[in-house]
């Protein structure tokens, strides 16, 4: 029996470490470094309806133990990803995530419209996305707004619904409430901290739109403590992520309520970093001669 294979909505995955998105481009980036078949999943860049071209000025910013990134979201948009980048992913022989964000909740159902006839299980929805027809605030960040989007995308796939949650709401654990109750087959979380850098030297805000998402260790003990409140309140399944650079960080994940875990950041400072961390998680499950689904939900 295998003893890293964890099992995310009744699907198997061969081991809980899945590739977070936005970090891996859409996977071929890194062939040259390992075979990305070892991967339990690789999660899309987050694409959209609509290609975009993303934010002007400085985009990713270094800060103690993490990054600023402020991308937004450039994309080739849902259809050239269904006819250039998608049978690429699909020789890279680990389960595919696809990120799907909109600024409309039309862009949303219309996205997820078009990928239903794709081959992959598992759709993840990037509800950080400012909502334009109601003044720019981000879906997420409210359980009414949030609930709409999950139970109108759900009416229009048979896909593995995940949502991915906004550290940033107002109150994460009845946003994942209402994820749960409209529909959705899980949530990932934690999506970026919002934050903000000054430049010292030029006495001026680093970035174009003033604020930036925070990622990397510096946010790991946010996302552990969100994970535990999130895993008490909900049914569903919790993919986590959030500074994991080690295969201590993935087992501490499961341990207070995920059932897989995402690296995001840790590719950019090490880009074999997901690759050492299965070897480490072998490893140390072999010497301890125990199986990964037994960390799941340790701490209550």
């Amino acid at each position: 029996m295998n003893r890293m294979e964890v099992e995310l909505c009744n699907i198997k995955l061969k081991n809980p470490l899945i590739t977070a998105s936005g970090t891996f481009g859409f996977g071929e980036e890194f062939i040259d470094y390992y075979d990305t078949k070892i991967l339990g999943g690789i999660v899309s860049k987050g694409i959209t309806r609509i290609a975009k071209d993303g934010n002007k000025g400085v985009r990713i910013w270094e800060s103690p133990s993490g990054i600023l990134n402020s991308i937004g979201m450039e994309n080739p948009g849902v259809e050239k990803f269904c006819t250039d980048y998608f049978p690429k992913m699909k020789k890279l022989g680990s389960e595919i995530f696809v990120n799907l964000g909109g600024n409309t909740l039309d862009e949303y159902v219309e996205g997820a419209e078009i990928l239903e006839d794709l081959d992959f299980n598992f759709l993840e929805l990037n509800v950080s996305c400012p909502n334009v027809s109601k003044g720019g605030m981000a879906f997420g960040l409210e359980a009414g707004p949030l609930f709409e989007v999950v139970k109108n995308v759900r009416k229009v796939t048979k896909k593995k619904l995940i949502v991915k949650l906004s550290p940033n709401a107002r109150d994460m654990v009845e946003v994942a409430r209402a994820c749960q109750e409209a529909g959705a087959d899980g949530v990932s979380l934690i999506n970026t901290i919002l934050g903000m850098a000054i430049d010292f030297d030029k006495r001026k805000n680093v970035f174009n739109n003033d604020y930036a998402g925070l990622s990397g260790p510096c946010v790991k003990p946010i996302a552990l403590r969100m994970v535990h409140q999130i895993s008490r309140a909900i049914d569903i399944p919790i993919v986590a992520m959030g500074g994991v650079t080690s295969y201590k960080d993935v087992l501490e994940f499961l341990m207070v309520g995920a059932s897989a875990v995402e690296v995001g950041t840790y590719n950019f400072m090490n880009p074999y970093g997901p690759k050492e961390i299965i070897e480490d998680l072998e490893k140390y499950l072999d010497e301890k001669d125990e199986f990964i689904k037994d960390f799941i939900g340790l701490i209550k």
